[in-house]
């Protein structure tokens, strides 16, 4: 069995802790990072707190705690500065009550030493994920890319949705299209998908989108097509 020690109480601990005590062969204890005055001897401890909070956390943890290691996509391996470190980040977005099927989730490992990167592949395959070997350098750049690829494309489904309910228009009607282009990106690269005015240069029906647009809505969208345009 695997003793883990899991800090935090968010979306990330959360998911995992779930994950964790679906089978026998982890031993899971999960504490707040309030509550590490007294802590229980662990084979990994895993930091999943916010990227700002980590280090602070990783400094009140002690040696007996076996690995330890953080769960953030930007923050460097050295961040945590025990003799045995590591990174465990699943890439994946984690969100209160949503159920993750981790066969699917891809997560990022690094260790200082070899023998702890091949614990921390055994507790990924006991939660049935796959595991990769990621440096710190290639992470802080994957995240970047996640960043684009995940939270900014949101924030374009979240604009989408407000012009649908301005004109009370149910906003599934774009999942069809969304989904789509998602899929569509399993075979294809990005850039060979692109469709739309900006890639057609379609220059009146730019006018036309860009004269229904708030100013801010048209720094952004002018700021796309001449992305798309230029790429």
């Amino acid at each position: 069995m695997i003793k883990v020690l899991l800090i935090g109480n968010g979306n990330v601990a959360s998911h995992l802790a779930t994950a964790f005590s679906k089978t026998n062969e982890i031993g899971l204890t999960q504490m707040s990072s309030r509550q590490l005055d007294s802590l229980p001897i662990a084979d990994v401890s895993l930091i999943a707190v916010s990227d700002d909070a980590v280090e602070a956390v990783a400094n009140q943890t002690t040696e007996n705690q076996g690995v330890i290691a953080h769960t953030s996509g930007s923050v460097n391996l050295n961040a945590i500065k025990a003799k045995r470190n590591g990174v465990f980040y699943p890439l994946q977005s984690f969100t209160k009550g949503k159920e993750i099927n981790y066969s699917k989730v891809p997560f990022c490992l690094e260790a200082t030493y070899t023998s702890d990167l091949i614990l921390l592949e055994k507790l990924v395959k006991l939660i049935q994920a796959k595991s990769y070997s990621i440096s710190s350098l290639q992470r802080e750049k994957l995240h970047l890319a996640a960043v684009f690829a995940n939270n900014f494309t949101n924030h374009m489904y979240t604009l989408a949705h407000d012009i649908c309910a301005k004109e009370q228009i149910p906003f599934e009607i774009l999942h069809p299209l969304i989904l789509e282009t998602a899929k569509k990106i399993e075979s294809l690269s990005p850039e060979a998908s692109q469709t739309g005015p900006a890639i057609r240069k379609d220059q009146k029906t730019i006018e036309k989108h860009l004269s229904q647009l708030s100013n801010a809505q048209q720094e952004l969208y002018l700021l796309i097509t001449k992305s798309i345009q230029s790429h």
